[in-house]
């Protein structure tokens, strides 16, 4: 029996015996659950998507800091090798000495090897190699415990280096699983959803970040007339512009993708001006400019905690590196709730000085 003709004996036989079955009085057919509000669906989405870019700036942050680890393990490994080899050179000068000052030398006072000397002249001048032998062998024992010291301290402090490499490498194992599980809780959302939730899901978001637009645009917080952008501004945006259409991924920093803060430390230090990796050290550290203010290339950061970064590009539009699933594209400035900017190339507004 081939397996569609099976199918089809199988749907008839469970609806012939619910045609034949009693039915109870007392049974009540069960209501279809209800479905959630759109509103509702979108503020988890946008909750998980949020979480999910948090976590991936504190992994960011984590690789930035074993980065910066590794590269000073690199050196202090450098520096003792270059200690150890200086100590067996002045360990081996020092020997040398030694035996040079022993084979010159006499039981004898040099008072008394000056007046029975056949040659005073030649006898001075002997007792004076001897002294000077002595002199080189105390500065060489001088640089040989000198070197023992700065090999002990640098061997210390790579121990201790290798000790917080190993830290932070585990830091990031865990980061990079807790930005895994957060992008897990995405997918499993958008998953349940049918095709029809999805296209209102859209369409409802869509409808409130040009909402939030025209109220931003039309208040005057982004100022009045056209501001042009500084050289290294416009470089930077060049460089951004190129990475349209690139995807998203969190953690990535180019050239074939990139997540938010990604995207802009490259097109800053293409620029010729680098800044920091992650979107709240660029926050924390870039001085701050007023949104009245903003001219293209200037970084717009969102949400309370700084997690999100794009570029500015000029009349109410920045270009980000969205989230998951999406490519680089030029949104509008309030596709995000908004916390503030900051300039890399110019003065403004000191930072907070409180770490985020």
């Amino acid at each position: 029996m081939s397996g569609r003709l099976l199918r089809l004996v199988c749907t008839a036989a469970v609806a012939a015996g619910t045609a034949l079955a009693p039915v109870s009085a007392a049974a009540a057919p069960e209501p279809e659950p209800r479905e959630r509000p759109v509103s509702d669906l979108l503020t988890d989405l946008q909750r998980l998507y949020r979480e999910a870019e948090e976590a991936t700036e504190t992994y960011n942050a984590t690789e930035e800091k074993l980065k910066a680890k590794r590269a000073e393990l690199d050196r202090l490994d450098a520096a003792l090798a270059r200690a150890r080899l200086s100590l067996r050179d002045s360990r081996g000068a020092a020997g040398r000495l030694a035996r040079q000052q022993y084979q010159s030398s006499t039981d004898i006072s040099p008072y008394v090897r000056l007046l029975l000397a056949r040659d005073p002249q030649h006898a001075l001048e002997q007792g004076h190699v001897i002294g000077q032998l002595a002199r080189d062998r105390a500065k060489a024992v001088g640089r040989l415990t000198g070197t023992e010291h700065r090999a002990d301290e640098l061997a210390r402090k790579a121990r201790k280096a290798l000790d917080d490499h190993l830290t932070l490498a585990a830091r990031q194992k865990k980061d990079r699983d807790a930005v895994r599980g957060k992008l897990a809780g995405v997918e499993e959302l958008l998953a349940s959803l049918t095709a029809e939730q999805l296209a209102r899901l859209a369409e409802f978001e869509e409808k409130g970040v040009e909402k939030a637009q025209q109220e931003l645009t039309t208040s005057g917080a982004l100022g009045e007339g056209v501001r042009k952008p500084s050289q290294e501004g416009e470089t930077a945006l060049r460089y951004a512009r190129r990475q349209l259409g690139k995807p998203y991924e969190w953690g990535a920093e180019g050239p074939r993708t990139y997540d938010c803060s990604g995207l802009t430390s490259e097109a800053w230090a293409h620029a010729g001006t680098p800044i920091p990796r992650t979107s709240q050290e660029q926050w924390a550290r870039l001085p701050r400019i007023p949104l009245k203010e903003l001219r293209p290339g200037d970084l717009v950061l969102y949400f309370p905690e700084a997690t999100h970064v794009a570029l500015y590009v000029g009349n109410g539009q920045v270009i980000e590196a969205p989230r998951t699933g999406e490519r680089i594209k030029v949104s509008p400035i309030a596709a995000h709730p908004l916390l503030g900017a900051v300039r890399p190339d110019g003065e403004g507004q000191a930072p907070a000085t409180e770490a985020r």
